[in-house]
């Protein structure tokens, strides 16, 4: 009987070892399954496998090309693809499938919970707690009746409007093409060639827009300039859509009000890098997402244990990524 040799690096509990392995069953041919960390997986482990489930590093992946590793499929934790999407990390045959879906909650809560902690100065207070100081930071703003732009109109971005809608926000959408009808909870929705038209009318700019050429540095100095003076800006996408020099331009002189980042350039963020010390900087890092939030994880091994079962059964798999634009 044919073997398909999956390799997992995913933090899994036995129970989720029991639920893959059963998703595996059913179909022509024979599931092996090998389980290694993120921190131990080699090249060899990559050679002997035919399928990966998480994210096994692009480098240790092209390593094993190089020694002859020819895989069939390959199933990312993240809902973000673009560092796996360049030609050589896989094969053009290979199959590539992301986790979209899983991040939706976990992201949107963490974006909101960034807005509301800006706009109410809790960056200022927090430091004025640590120094002992009790007064007042400034005035402050409110979400209801004011305007946010959500860039980007995926799981998250869809799920951080609905919340800023439900408090009375008017949001507008920026997606990458228009399909469909717009959802009752944004007040316009456009497309990202529009964004000089919109950056001017938003209170709020709130970015979780994929990696790639095309969103590169889409936020220049130029554009933040655009924004209204005083306006917010939160990322919790990629970094790299942010131009770093522009944004601490337009923050020292006052042009906008705060931004919230749980995605730098580069990445870590480096100790000596002055938005550390900016006191309208709230920066994370980058644990919007990751499994922190333990549904979060469910989810994750949900999608891989349905696209598993999927694979071996010749049904259609979910969440293919577009390898062209790397989601």
């Amino acid at each position: 009987m044919e073997q398909i040799r999956i390799l997992s690096v995913l933090p899994l509990e036995q129970r989720h070892k029991d639920y893959l392995e059963k998703q595996a069953q059913g179909g022509k041919a024979e599931c092996v399954f090998t389980y290694r960390s993120y921190e131990s997986v080699t090249p060899e482990d990559v050679r002997n496998a035919d399928v990966l489930l998480g994210n096994v590093s692009p480098a240790i992946i092209r390593k094993a090309r190089e020694e002859g590793a020819d895989l069939k499929w390959v199933q990312l934790n993240s809902a973000g693809a673009d560092a796996y999407a360049p030609a050589d990390v896989l094969g053009a045959d290979t199959i590539l499938t992301c986790s979209s879906g899983a991040y939706g909650v976990s992201v949107a809560e963490h974006m909101l919970a960034m807005t509301m902690a800006l706009i109410r100065r809790f960056g200022q207070y927090g430091r004025q707690q640590v120094n002992h100081e009790w007064k007042v930071a400034g005035s402050v703003t409110s979400i209801e009746e004011s305007t946010v732009l959500v860039l980007g109109l995926g799981d998250i971005g869809g799920r951080y409007a609905r919340m800023c809608h439900a408090l009375g926000a008017s949001v507008i959408g920026v997606r990458r093409t228009l399909h469909g009808e717009k959802p009752e909870y944004l007040a316009q929705q456009h497309t990202i060639d529009e964004l000089d038209e919109l950056l001017p009318r938003a209170d709020i700019v709130a970015m979780v827009l994929p990696g790639g050429d095309a969103t590169r540095h889409i936020l220049d100095e130029r554009r933040m300039r655009l924004m209204k003076k005083g306006a917010y800006l939160i990322n919790d996408g990629r970094g790299n859509a942010i131009d770093p020099a522009g944004l601490k331009a337009v923050l020292k002189d006052g042009h906008l009000g705060g931004a919230g980042l749980d995605v730098t350039e580069p990445e870590p963020l480096p100790a000596d890098d002055e938005l550390w010390d900016m006191d309208n900087v709230i920066i994370t890092p980058h644990i919007a997402g990751q499994f922190l939030l333990a549904s979060t994880f469910e989810k994750i091994v949900k999608i891989a244990g349905e696209n598993l079962h999927a694979y071996v059964t010749g049904g259609e798999l979910r969440h293919v990524v577009n390898r062209r634009v790397g989601y």
